[in-house]
């Protein structure tokens, strides 16, 4: 079971404010601060929904491009052993650190 919302390639938690008596979260993956709250599920996925429509929208009346979450690049920080046997590995089987770094996370989550 996931707790996250997602809605035209946007992500957002799910969270809960016991001091509130509601629950809320905020859109994660892109820099811009976009949150919504709602005090049933049905409502805090409604206002998810529209804060991720008005964002377009503001977006499209500035003629800017919207932020696009997950554009497929990161960084990470690993230790030097581990850096060292992934290109080890890579070398070894013909292929880029990167391609090498992607069938791993690929092999985790896919």
């Amino acid at each position: 079971m996931s707790n996250l919302l997602s809605y035209k390639k946007y992500n957002g938690t799910v969270e809960y404010s016991k001091e509130d008596n509601c629950l809320f979260g905020r859109v994660v993956g892109i820099k811009s601060l976009l949150s919504y709250e709602g005090d049933s599920v049905q409502e805090l996925e409604q206002d998810f929904k529209n804060v991720i429509d008005e964002y377009l929208d503001d977006c499209s009346e500035r003629e800017i491009e919207p932020e696009q979450p997950y554009k497929g690049t990161f960084n990470v920080r690993i230790s030097s052993e581990l850096h060292r046997n992934i290109a080890v590995y890579a070398i070894e089987h013909g292929k880029s650190l990167n391609a090498a770094v992607e069938e791993a996370i690929g092999n985790m989550v896919g």
